[in-house]
């Protein structure tokens, strides 16, 4: 086995991404192809057998990791809970004639689902799209591009994607700030977006017997998304006050804020709890909860086999820039997978020790914020996207049509988020 130590640490790391995106293509979850991804470093790297273990035991029982895991676990609850028993339904609903315009009839529904988390979530907006479509004159395609487009605006900076979630507790950065410098990214995506579609009507829908529906309907089935949000910014920002070294004080509020969340949407469906058990153990709860688990597993080996280290300086006597590395990193995990976490949990732990090994660690957030930003756009061009997959069969079209309207506004969510990322740089104290 000595010839292993002759490869260089980039070969390494290049095998075994290659090994976990493969495996991923293959239908093998995502957790099971990150474990195996850290089985691989342990080999790759000659990490001895009982500081594997070790890597394992802490990655399983770092407060981070249980923090993370009853969060996400929470989401899935949360939104299933909404989804199974109607309030996400009566919740789009309600929302129909609020609005005149028709750009934002028809890429609202898509951005109101695309506030809870679903695995496919674009499918269960497309029949609204397709409903308001149908007085619009746009193909099938333009149809299916608005529906995936607009359903995943808020990802850059909504915290219930676990995709947030991870990348803030892996490099320790501030929740709300980070939320609140990535925030103007959606204005973007949702100004860029409509871009390839052109100008384009809607014939009047039947007349409201009220005129105008009320927004009262509206603000009522919406509610528990709101508290989750405000009451957990809110919380969070209370615990980390009151018990400034808890390592997850900004996570107590979230979790505070779901399970009132969870609270108000049981109590108002009157769901029984046979029900509520059956939501909370439900096999994307545990699915889920494994991701992550294994995600922060494969972070723990990737340190302690001195992976990450190896290859930040192998990349570091390249001559290679920060700032590309950052963003087409990333990018490129994010194309071959098509999840967001995925090229999170494999690609951000190796940026966090290059950013550190170069003095830049005062520049984390900007360099994360150029990394999600191309992450994300090379998730969106992905053609193992379930969301784009199952737009494009609900919608009767193909992926062809769709790239075309799709591949410009992701370029210019790349020079969007470069520029954004050196005016944060440049203008911001860390600077």
């Amino acid at each position: 086995m000595n010839f292993v130590f002759t490869i260089p640490a980039l070969v390494k790391i290049a095998v075994i991404f290659a090994a976990i995106v493969l495996l991923i293509r293959k239908k093998i979850s995502l957790a099971s192809a990150f474990l195996a991804g850290a089985l691989l470093v342990a080999l790759f790297f000659m990490l001895p057998l009982r500081a594997s273990a070790t890597a394992v035991f802490n990655g399983l029982f770092h407060p981070k990791t249980i923090s993370l895991c009853i969060i996400v676990a929470l989401i899935i609850v949360f939104s299933s809970s909404m989804e199974q028993y109607g309030q996400l339904r009566r919740l789009l609903t309600s929302f129909q004639g609020l609005v005149r315009s028709p750009r934002l009839n028809l890429s609202i529904f898509p951005a109101l689902i695309g506030l809870l988390p679903m695995p496919g979530g674009a499918v269960f907006s497309a029949p609204m799209v397709k409903e308001i479509g149908n007085r619009s004159g746009l193909s099938g395609a333009t149809l299916s591009y608005i529906n995936y487009w607009f359903r995943h605006i808020w990802e850059y900076w909504w915290p219930m994607y676990p995709g947030i979630l991870l990348a803030t507790v892996l490099a320790d950065i501030n929740l709300p700030l980070f939320m609140g410098l990535m925030f103007p990214l959606t204005l973007v995506v949702m100004r860029i977006g409509w871009l390839p579609v052109g100008k384009f009507n809607l014939t009047a829908p039947p007349p409201h017997p009220d005129g105008r529906p009320p927004v009262k309907p509206f603000l009522k089935e919406i509610a528990p998304i709101l508290v989750v949000i405000g009451a957990g910014l809110l919380i969070g920002w209370l615990v980390s006050l009151g018990f400034p070294k808890l390592s997850v004080a900004k996570e107590t509020g979230l979790v505070v804020s779901l399970c009132a969340g969870i609270f108000l949407v049981w109590r108002a469906n009157r769901i029984p709890w046979k029900d509520r058990r059956a939501i909370m153990i439900s096999p994307q709860v545990f699915k889920i909860v494994y991701m992550v688990v294994a995600i922060m597993i494969f972070k723990e080996v990737l340190y302690d086999s001195g992976a990450v280290d190896a290859v930040s300086m192998e990349l570091v006597g390249l001559g290679i820039p920060l700032a590309l590395i950052c963003a087409v990193l990333p990018f490129i995990v994010g194309l071959l997978t098509g999840i967001t976490i995925a090229f999170v949990g494999s690609a951000f732990p190796i940026l966090i020790s290059l950013i550190t090994s170069q003095d830049q660690a005062h520049l984390m957030i900007p360099y994360f914020m150029l990394a999600l930003s191309c992450g994300f756009a090379g998730v969106l061009l992905s053609p193992l996207h379930l969301c784009l997959l199952l737009s494009n069969s609900y919608f009767k079209t193909s992926l062809q049509p769709v790239y075309r309207l799709l591949w410009r506004p992701c370029i210019y969510l790349v020079v969007c988020s470069v520029l954004y990322f050196l005016l944060v740089r440049w203008a911001l104290p860390w600077g």
